[in-house]
Formats: structure tokens, sequence, C-alpha cells
């Protein structure tokens, strides 16, 4: 076996075996393999397909390239969670302190954020002495204790998909849906949870674009993840506009306690979908209910307050609003016409977050936690000319331009439109 047969296999649309991705990837890490080979071979999948099996195959290969954490010591209760990306998403810490509440021991491992706004983990570093670095000992002991860790990968998880990433971006083969499903279900089968529950956005503010295309994507992740003896569920979500009506990362946590404190809005909506489908796939009756009783009844919040102590965050921080806004300008951007809001671009509302400094274009940029707005009126919300559309909070950046960009955001006209549907689908029977 050779590379430049498998090459040839795949350009004339042949499935590719178990045996000669796993060939493909071990010698690619061991440097046997040139990048202009695997650039071929990833072009020819582009071109001529992957299907579930092959997806699953380079799963597991690159599962294999790394280290794994081992979650069977909590037997069939560990759950994970992932999103694909959006603009005011802060389900994790909703969804995880959930189900932490319920009994459930959810281990989650996260990235920084790259692009307009900050990632999981930076959106926790704004809370001060927070933790996201715990050793593997720290982590499984916090998961036993409390039921929850929100931490940073591992530098060794999946280094085969680090490697076919960098070559896939710079050659045009990003977007093949069979590797897009291979490269996130490889990190989150490595994290180790029995369970998993799937955030896939779809619309302007997501890398999905349109519908089909992130139901399929979820399609393939839940089989990739059947095949491999895990229980996993995937909920296709609206991201045509921004989930919550806080943008930043330091106010993304404030919109996440406003909900874990009872506030309804679409980012409850979905944190309470995520939370209750998972758990149905596993059995459990009247899921939704559960969830939320654990929201009214505060053991929720009480469990992401846990969380943040044992990793020497100051719980005391998140009391108290002002400590998550600290901006040295706050600004109003108001309307210039009566009627109904009927858009707002989400692309267009993180881009000022980033003109703002929270958001970075390489992973060693530093951002800025504190900075980001509030939105003020929101789909269907009547508003009158010089009324507040959203908030600023601004602590580096041209303000005027900041200020421009969030107006464009929003389109007004003279009726409300249809009611937008925040679920789209619910994938976990393949």
């Amino acid at each position: 076996m050779n590379i430049i047969e498998i090459i040839e296999a795949k350009k004339e649309g042949k499935e590719l075996s178990k045996e000669q991705i796993e060939f493909w990837i071990d010698n690619l890490m061991k440097g046997t393999i040139e990048d202009y080979q695997t650039s071929a071979l990833l072009m020819a999948i582009c071109l001529k397909g992957f299907n579930d099996d092959e997806s699953a195959y380079l799963t597991q290969a690159m599962l294999n390239s790394g280290s794994k954490l081992d979650l069977s010591c909590f037997g069939d209760k560990s759950i994970d969670k992932h999103s694909s990306g959006g603009v005011g998403d802060s389900t994790s810490f909703i969804v995880i302190p959930i189900l932490a509440a319920l009994g459930y021991k959810c281990a989650k491992a996260s990235g920084r954020g790259l692009g307009h706004t900050g990632g999981t983990l930076d959106k926790l570093e704004s809370i001060k002495g927070l933790r996201i670095g715990l050793s593997k000992q720290e982590f499984f002991d916090q998961v036993k204790n409390i039921g929850l860790a929100i931490v940073g990968q591992s530098a060794d998880i999946c280094p085969a998909d680090k490697k076919l990433y960098a070559l896939r971006d710079v050659t045009a083969t990003v977007s093949n849906i069979g590797l897009i499903s291979s490269s996130i279900m490889s990190k989150k089968l490595a994290s180790g949870a029995k369970n998993i529950v799937l955030d896939v956005k779809c619309g302007r503010g997501a890398f999905m674009k349109d519908e089909s295309s992130a139901i399929e994507l979820a399609r393939r992740m839940v089989a990739i993840g059947k095949k491999m003896d895990k229980n996993i569920t995937a909920v296709v979500t609206n991201m045509d506009y921004p989930l919550d009506n806080y943008i930043g990362n330091s106010l993304e946590i404030l919109g996440a306690l406003k909900v874990l404190k009872g506030e309804i809005n679409n980012l409850y909506e979905v944190s309470i979908t995520l939370s209750s489908v998972l758990l149905e796939s596993m059995g459990v009756k009247d899921a939704k209910e559960k969830c939320i009783e654990v929201i009214k009844n505060g053991q929720a919040l009480e469990k992401f307050r846990q969380m943040i102590a044992y990793q020497g965050g100051d719980v005391s921080y998140i009391d108290d609003d002002s400590n998550l806004i600290n901006a040295k300008t706050v600004l109003e951007v108001v309307s210039n016409e009566d009627g109904y809001v009927v858009d707002i671009d989400p692309i267009k509302i993180a881009h000022s977050v980033q003109l703002m400094g929270g958001g970075r274009l390489k992973t060693t940029d530093s951002i800025d936690l504190y900075c980001g707005l509030k939105i003020n009126k929101n789909i269907n919300n009547k508003i009158n000319k010089g009324e507040s559309l959203a908030t600023l909070y601004i602590n580096n950046g041209d303000i005027d331009q900041i200020y421009a960009c969030v107006l464009d955001a929003f389109k007004i006209a003279k009726a409300p439109i249809q009611e937008p549907k925040m679920i789209l689908k619910i994938i976990n029977n393949i």
C-alpha cells in the first residue's frame, strides 16, 4: 500500500477502506507522506465525496493520533456538549450547569475564539481568578465532586486534525461536510463522554449558511458517533440573528446568568432544548420539565457558582453586573425612524465587537474581555425614532465606525415579520 494508490483510488471515486485511511494518517504524522500528497488526496475527497463509513474511519484515525480522556469511571452518566459557534452563543454556561444539577457528569473541553468574538474560554476568563488550565487529576476530581468542569483542550488532542486543517485551510478544501464532521467529532470523542449533544448553527452568523447543509452535517456527525458506540443527539438551531441580547466576552457570561436566574428568551429556549433532547435520548422521562425546574429552583445557577469556585474564580464577581460590564465609554445607538425591527445582522453585530478589540485574528492575539454591546430591541419589537436599539460598551476602537456598524445591523420596517423559529431540526436516530 502507498499514498499514490490511495490518491488514485479516491480520484476514481472509490470508497477508501479503514486500512487505507489509517495508513494515510499514520504516515502523515510520521512525516513519510508529503504535504502536497495529502493536499491532492483532500482535493480528491472534495471532488469525489466521502461517505459515512469513510468519515468514521478518518475520525477514529485522528482520534488515535493523540491523547484521549477516559471517562468510563462515570459510566453512562458522562455528558459533553458542542456548538458549531455563533453570535451571542453562551449556551454552554447554561446547558452544562442544568445537566450537572440533574446529577450527570459534565466534562467539557473548549477552545478560544478565532474571528469576530471570543470563545468559551475567553468568556470564562472574564470572571476574576478563574482558571481554565486544570491538571487531569484536578479535572477528574472536580467532575466527580460537583458534576461539571469547563477547561481548555489539551494540546496533544487530535494532532492529526490540526495538521489536516492547516492544509485544508490553504487548499480550498475546508467546506467538505465529510471532512468537517470528522474534524469536529474527533475532538469531541477525544473528550471521552458517552453522551454528547451537538448544537449545529445554521444561517448568516454560522459556518453552515443553509438549512440543508446544516442538517446533513448534523446527520453525518450523529452517524459517526453511533458507529463509535456513542449516544449522539444533534439540534440544528437558527443563527440568522444573534442568539442573545448580550454580545461580547464578559457580557455573554452576564447573558447566561440572566437565563440561569430565570429570564426567558431565545437563549433560554435553545439551552432548554439542547439539555432536554439529550436526556430524552438517554431515556429520561419528563426531561424538559426537569430542566426547567432546576432553573426555577436555582440549582443550575448554584452549579455554575460551584464550578467558578472550584476553578479558582471569585464567585462574588458574578453577583454584581458592573463587574462584567467594565467600559470607558457607554453609548446608545438610536433609531433614525419609527417602525418595527425586522432584521438584526449577526455578522455586523459581531464585527462591531471585533472593532472594539473583542475578537482575534490569530490565536496569539490578546483581546478585550470587557467590551461589547447589549441589544435593546429584538425582532418584531416596536421602535420609535430616537429610541435605543443597542447599548455599546467600548474601551478601544473608532467610536464612530463602531456606532455606524451597529446601526447598519438593524433594519426597520413599517410592519413586523413572521416570528423566526429557533429550533430547525432535531436528529438523534440514524
